[in-house]
């Protein structure tokens, strides 16, 4: 299981490559929780969440032999476009195993940053198994979205630079999918700030995080609907440890809940938030009674939104 000193020197490892990224306050935001609240803005972290990361770490690590034979992950969204870049930067082949439904504009950005890209099925399933199959044809190193310790301590150094930053938090706030960023930060937080509360923020329609913790067993996620399509995937052993020892609640919060974050967040804060990005605000506004008169951060895990519909209506309008 990872340590504080883990995230300390993945921090110092990719320091040269990542965004040390800004923290955002709203007077807007304080003054309707009645807390000093300070927010990490991974929506504008390379590829534009805090995927880029924890890939980062994990690549900067690879031996010699493994960057020579290259790497390969399976995903559709802001993990596929940060192995890309990162893999790019440092010289390394990377390959993308994408699904058929995947939305293109996701498939053009992640091979306009350098990987290949393999498409398979749409399944779960059907991403794994090419993914094992590309390894044992060419010897890839695998770099899991979250499954991964070094994965998850560059994750973690979000939070821990968000804490060095303002000096300490009595709470934190941050979005779980399948856990990586939150057992990265939670083990910062506590290793900086050991008496603050981490808390976990997932959505209403995708709570198997939720339900994980409360019963102490992994749910798996089912295809949820949710506006938070980064949120959707399960947690892993790996990360449920970690967060059994260092989360100390996870809450849930409803599709409107979600949509009224983003649009505070766009509209009061000027801020493009992906809705996964947006729960862990949306967590923030929903328990700011329990909080006042604290010091509460809350990590923006992305924001990677498709405009095209909104940028269509424009030319609509220009037409008329």
């Amino acid at each position: 299981m990872i340590t504080i000193a883990d995230i300390e020197q993945a921090h110092q490892r990719i320091a040269e490559l990542v965004n040390r990224t800004p923290i955002m306050t709203s007077r807007t935001l304080d003054d309707s929780t009645g807390a000093k609240n300070y927010i990490k803005c991974e929506n504008f972290q390379r590829v534009g969440a805090f995927k880029f990361r924890g890939v980062s770490n994990k690549l900067a690590l690879l031996t010699e032999q493994e960057r020579a034979r290259g790497v390969v992950t399976h995903s559709s969204g802001n993990h596929a476009q940060a192995v890309a870049l990162a893999s790019s930067l440092l010289g390394i082949e990377a390959v993308v195993v994408m699904p058929r439904n995947a939305p293109q504009v996701k498939v053009e950005a992640t091979a306009g940053y350098g990987a290949r890209i393999v498409r398979c099925e749409s399944s779960a399933e059907a991403r794994v198994h090419t993914c094992q199959a590309l390894i044992e044809k060419h010897g890839y190193t695998l770099v899991h979205p979250y499954d991964d310790d070094q994965i998850i301590a560059g994750a973690g150094t979000a939070s821990f630079e968000l804490i060095n930053d303002i000096k300490w938090l009595d709470v934190l706030f941050c979005p779980v999918g399948g856990g990586g960023l939150l057992s990265g930060s939670s083990v910062a937080t506590k290793g900086l700030c050991p008496a603050a509360r981490v808390i976990a923020v997932e959505p209403e329609r995708a709570d198997d995080a939720f339900r994980s913790l409360r019963d102490d067993e992994i749910y798996p996620s089912v295809y949820p609907d949710t506006i938070a399509d980064g949120l959707r995937t399960s947690l892993s052993p790996r990360t449920f440890e970690i967060i059994k020892q260092h989360v100390d609640q996870i809450i849930t919060v409803t599709e409107a809940e979600i949509v009224e974050a983003m649009k505070f967040l766009w509209i009061r804060m000027k801020l493009v938030v992906e809705p996964s990005g947006a729960v862990s605000i949306a967590g923030l506004r929903k328990m700011a009674a329990a909080h006042t008169g604290q010091q509460v951060g809350a990590i923006i895990s992305g924001g990677n939104v498709d405009l095209n519909p909104l940028f269509e209506h424009y030319d609509r309008l220009l037409e008329q």
